[in-house]
């Protein structure tokens, strides 16, 4: 029997119980594909995500929900470098991440203690507000974008906190041209302490919703940074945990921000 280092941390969080799960697994190599999914269905969390040392502060890193692997994962990502830096010896200053379709992201302390990502600010467009989101969403939507994801913007924060999105029928939405509809965000400028309040559903990717997603928020930074001109707060409004992640849109890149807390430390047996 194998067993392989495996940790299940908490990002975008201070605390137990906040922000999104993932499992960070690090290993020599990475195991055949079906296997890496087969870890990640049995895990059962938004993300897991496998990380093989190729250099020094160098990692490759792959993403994998319950049912897919995916091309770009903020929270994971936060988290193969809180299992780094807190439980795996790594003291430099900065993680390289080295991915199949996001290209090398990186990960540094900030002098108050949290993390800080490097990911690209994503291409975006305005796209038509259609009778099927609106449905789909049980509200019409202000304006809506095309980029990674497909997103609504609404006129108040308390639209999204209380919205009640039909899951099945966002996961039937498809596909418009490149914009995959069957995973769907909404925000709102404004919110309890925060510049921006937003939600994210991906029924697309075998998560109805998501608690806290660090790609959906560089598509946040590529629509409101703009418009605010400064880095911003975000609340991701999951029922019951709740993320803050910080977002800032530097040229063509987006800085993204947060803490992370280790829940689960142990061994995963094959």
């Amino acid at each position: 029997m194998t067993s392989l280092p495996f940790y299940q941390i908490d990002a975008f969080a201070s605390r137990t119980f906040e922000g999104n799960q993932a499992c960070v697994m690090p290993m020599d190599s990475f195991l055949p594909d079906e296997t890496l999914q087969a870890i990640a269905a049995e895990n059962n969390v938004a993300e897991t995500a496998f990380i093989v040392q190729t250099g020094e502060g160098v990692w490759d890193l792959r993403w994998f929900t319950p049912t897919v692997e995916v091309p770009l994962c903020g929270h994971a990502t936060l988290a193969s470098a809180h299992a780094l830096f807190s439980h795996l010896g790594y003291d430099g200053e900065e993680v390289a991440f080295d991915t199949r379709q996001s290209g090398q992201l990186t990960v540094k302390r900030t002098p108050d203690g949290r993390y800080e990502m490097d990911f690209p600010a994503p291409e975006i467009r305005k796209m038509d507000v259609t009778e099927d989101v609106a449905a789909a969403l049980g509200a019409w939507p202000l304006e809506a974008w095309g980029g990674p994801f497909y997103a609504a913007v609404f006129a108040d924060p308390e639209d999204i906190v209380s919205m009640q999105a039909d899951i099945d029928l966002i996961g039937k939405l498809g596909v418009m041209k490149d914009v995959n509809r069957g995973n769907l965000g909404v925000l709102a400028a404004g919110g309890d302490g925060v510049d921006v309040t937003s939600r994210f559903f991906a029924p697309a990717s075998g998560i109805p919703e998501d608690p806290a997603t660090g790609s959906w928020h560089c598509m946040v930074a590529a629509i409101m940074g703009p418009r605010l001109k400064r880095a911003f707060d975000c609340y991701q409004a999951y029922p019951g945990r709740g993320a803050k992640i910080g977002v800032e849109l530097v040229g063509d890149r987006v800085k993204l921000r947060g803490d992370a807390v280790t829940v689960i430390e142990g061994k995963f047996s094959l």
